[in-house]
């Protein structure tokens, strides 16, 4: 009965220790979701702007501009994925990967070849695994985000999409992100970056449904083009990662709360199975001894006759 009570001693040592990791973990988490939050809103007004800005030159321009442009007959796409660096984030990962493939699984049912890019390690070995190809990949930045990361991975998504297909082009990006919707909820989106659908635009931008002023344009609204919708492709990447690093320290908080949680009760479930061991090594210790006296008392009493 000893040896199952320090069994049980030495387990409940072990989960009150992940308790206190878990704990920290989920502290940790607590307070970057804040600082991501802070930057998600920052970034939002930038954002929102500079959309306004594309929706105006692309409106009032009268030449068709490739990034504007709907391809006729499209045959190839882009999908950027955003996945995490680390795990213990819950469904988090599991969520944009299976939008991915879903996305993926939907162009290619439609006649289109598709090139993946994918930002962190998690997506990164979930393709490598089932040996997929990838265009290209970037990871060790997603807890923290900058706009340089942006706009490192805008870079061969610009080019692909300004390429013709037969030079390895696409005529279409989407990318799937994690929306920091609440600090109980994320969720897996996909949108389309290119080529700009000017009506979903400007509803982003909360441009009002009427006559849009017209402008005239140096040097040209080409030009402007060319200049803006960099700009844009960036903002856009840029607001996706701040969005699923909020959301996956959101997820790792929840996920470690839950953690803590459930060591409690395994911590309060071992204590009362150690007390109920104690209780009964106690009681068969009484009995030994009660047994003990019992019996020699008997031979006492039989030395005595």
């Amino acid at each position: 009965m000893g040896a199952q009570l320090r069994v049980y001693k030495r387990r409940i040592k072990s989960v009150t220790a992940t308790k206190k990791i878990t704990k920290a973990m989920e502290m940790i988490a607590a307070s970057r979701v804040v600082k991501a939050q802070r930057k998600v809103q920052a970034s939002t007004p930038y954002a929102t702007e500079l959309t306004r800005a594309v929706t105006a030159v692309a409106t009032g321009a009268n030449d068709k501009h490739p990034l504007t442009t709907e391809a006729e007959n499209p045959s190839r796409a882009a999908v950027l994925l955003l996945s995490s660096d680390r795990g213990l984030a819950g469904a988090f990962n599991s969520n944009a990967i299976k939008a991915a493939e879903q996305l993926i699984k939907k162009l290619e049912g439609e006649g289109r070849e598709v090139d993946i890019y994918v930002v962190g390690r998690r997506g990164v070995a979930h393709f490598n695994f089932r040996e997929r190809k990838l265009s290209d990949t970037w990871v060790g930045f997603t807890d923290e985000p900058t706009y340089a990361d942006a706009k490192k991975i805008a870079v061969p998504l610009i080019e692909a999409i300004e390429k013709d297909t037969a030079e390895g082009g696409v005529d279409e990006l989407h990318i799937i992100y994690t929306e920091f919707v609440s600090m109980m909820t994320q969720t897996a989106i996909e949108a389309r970056l290119l080529p700009l659908s000017l009506d979903e635009v400007a509803k982003e931008a909360g441009e009002p449904d009427t006559l849009r002023p017209l402008y005239d344009f140096e040097p040209s609204a080409e030009d402007v083009l060319d200049a803006l919708l960099p700009r844009y492709v960036e903002s856009r990447i840029y607001n996706a990662l701040l969005q699923s690093a909020a959301s996956k320290h959101a997820a790792t908080r929840r996920a470690m709360k839950s953690a803590t949680d459930n060591a409690g009760d395994l911590i309060n479930n071992l204590s009362r199975l150690a007390n109920a061991a104690r209780q009964a090594e106690i009681t068969q210790e009484i009995s030994e001894i009660v047994g003990g006296t019992a019996a020699l008392a008997d031979a006492t009493a039989g030395s005595d006759k």
